[in-house]
């Protein structure tokens, strides 16, 4: 005898829990109820829609009810939204969206997926202005059309999250005036501040209107007014500041809800219904490498948790070993992917973690390879056990092949001594020989030997308001076409010949392009038994690149001749 599973939430966590449900079991009633008029669509392609990369809405859609049930033997039944569970008798009451007819169903196992909703501010002028969000297929294809027919090209989000960056970025590619404004000091939270300076150029360069630390106040007509004043006319706004998870249903019902305001699971993801789990954007999970409940709205993790209610249903073992929150993203033609903590976390959350950071910039890949760019890349680790404990890389490449590796280390609790001795894949047109994960393995082992000190990129703008000695040790030729202003140009190449030049007795911070010529001059001076000299992390370009947006958008006195970002 089969059981009756309902499934609340069509979309990536509940249609993957349904598929699994089947392939555990032939004989169960399976039913997955969603309220829009779309099951299974593409929720992380949503924004694609709007530069024509997704040329119809349609194709969001990957699969209807119709073949759900002719390929998986599944009842899904749209714009049917679950109003209420009862829990005494094991019913759950639905509203069809577009009768408003109700009706009751039984079950003998519950899924809930709903996901979370976008948060929209309340602020004086809302209806002055035309506000939408991004949430589902319904929602990016109104936005389309809007702005298709809209008398004027400017548009403008708020929000620097992913979807705010990915709209902005659909919408720049479609032909829009965008204004993205965030509140904070940086678009993309995951990467640190010195490694998301990359992302705010890039926004500039294709002319995206990017206003940092400065948040929304109120509306006017057809206009944005901001705290600073500034007004940004905007024929549609687009809210994207984060997003809420969807808990109404399981709080009214009784189920716990847990320290972040999410539903509160256990590690099958059983909430303290024994007859009903929650999976997705709706739940808390348990961050590995914090030891702390945190929210995660992100679709790996929530297939993931799809498949183990399903298990777990059918009296599979299954194991949860947390999350350690791993994404990518494409800005323009920039890509970027994160793992594990980073710098500005282990802060927010006072963690008592002794680290050190890796930051290098190489080659993706062999430089005679014509598509050959810098890879930027930033790896945390503990002191002094070396264990890795995140990364973030900023390239053009394959950035997300790197921090999958670094993301499969972590899992298995491996350190920087780990990735010196990884036996990659290579080839020129795919990578280095050494490939940049091995490098900085290379550079977490010599920081964690005491080979060598550095400076992050962060604090040259000090250095050089203090009048420290700085020496670039590139050829003329490149010192001439742009450097920090007061360094000294030593080449390595003339580095042992000119060695009266440098004092012993004051902080020496070296520098080349990216860090590696730098590198070996420090070496040798301390060799020649200098002990206050340090390198200078990712070097002149690193330095352009984060000081970049901060002088233009402040008109501040920039510490370059000229920046130099080839």
């Amino acid at each position: 005898m089969g059981r009756k599973i309902l499934i609340v939430g069509g979309v990536a966590g509940g249609a993957s829990a349904a598929a699994r449900l089947r392939r555990n079991n032939e004989d169960d009633q399976i039913i997955m109820f969603e309220r829009g008029p779309h099951i299974s669509f593409s929720n992380c392609s949503l924004p694609y829609h709007l530069s024509g990369i997704v040329k119809e809405a349609d194709n969001l859609v990957l699969m209807k009810p119709e073949l759900f049930l002719k390929q998986y033997n599944i009842e899904a039944r749209i714009n049917s939204e679950v109003i209420a569970i009862n829990r005494d008798d094991k019913t759950v009451t639905v509203r069809k969206t577009d009768t408003d007819e109700e009706y009751t169903e039984s079950y003998d196992k519950l899924i809930l997926s709903p996901g979370a909703r976008p948060i929209a501010p309340k602020l004086p002028g809302m209806e002055k202005v035309n506000i939408f969000t991004v949430r589902n297929v319904v929602d990016i294809d109104n936005l389309n059309k809007f702005i298709k027919n809209m008398k004027t090209k400017d548009v403008a989000v708020i929000g620097g999250g992913f979807i705010g960056v990915e709209v902005a970025e659909n919408l720049r590619l479609g032909g829009y005036n965008v204004t993205l404004i965030e509140a904070s000091n940086q678009i993309l939270r995951p990467y640190d501040y010195d490694m998301v300076q990359i992302f705010h150029k890039v926004m500039l360069d294709n002319k995206v209107n990017l206003i940092l630390g400065d948040k929304v106040e109120k509306f006017e007509e057809d206009k944005v007014i901001l705290a600073s004043g500034k007004t940004i006319r905007a024929g549609a706004v687009v809210m994207a500041v984060g997003v809420s998870p969807e808990i109404n249903l399981a709080k009214e019902s009784g189920l716990k809800i847990g320290e972040t305001g999410a539903i509160k699971v256990d590690k099958n993801y059983l909430t303290d219904d024994t007859d009903i789990y929650a999976i997705g954007d709706a739940i808390e999970v348990y961050n590995a490498l914090t030891h702390t409940m945190t929210k995660l709205s992100l679709a790996g993790p929530a297939l993931k948790q799809a498949r183990a209610v399903a298990d777990h249903i059918n009296n599979k073992t299954t194991v949860n070993k947390g999350y350690i929150g791993s994404t990518a993203i494409k800005v323009f033609d920039y890509n970027g992917a994160t793992t594990g903590l980073n710098e500005s976390l282990i802060k927010d959350l006072n963690m008592n973690i002794n680290y050190d950071i890796v930051r290098l910039i190489l080659s993706d890949k062999v430089g005679l390879m014509p598509d050959a760019a810098p890879m930027h890349f930033k790896l945390l680790f503990e002191v002094p056990t070396g264990r890795i404990l995140g990364a973030q890389a900023i390239g053009k490449g394959d950035v997300t092949k790197r921090i999958d590796i670094i993301a499969t280390a972590i899992k298995f609790a491996g350190t920087v001594y780990d990735l010196k001795d990884l036996e990659l894949s290579y080839a020129p047109p795919f990578s280095t020989a050494k490939d940049i994960v091995n490098y900085a393995g290379y550079i977490g082992s010599n920081l964690l030997n005491g080979d060598y000190k550095q400076v992050n990129v962060d604090k040259v703008r000090e250095l050089v308001e203090n009048n420290n000695i700085i020496i670039d040790v590139r050829e003329v030729h490149e010192f001439e076409k742009g450097h920090i202003k007061g360094a000294i140009n030593i080449p390595l190449s003339q580095l042992r010949n000119r060695i009266d030049e440098i004092p012993k007795d004051k902080p020496i911070y070296l520098h080349c392009r990216t860090g590696q010529r730098s590198y070996n001059a420090v070496l040798a001076l301390q060799h020649m038994g200098y002990d206050k000299v340090y390198n200078i992390t990712g070097s002149f370009l690193g330095v352009c690149l984060y000081e970049y947006y901060n002088d233009i958008v402040s008109g501040r006195e920039s510490i370059v001749t000229e920046y130099n970002f080839k």
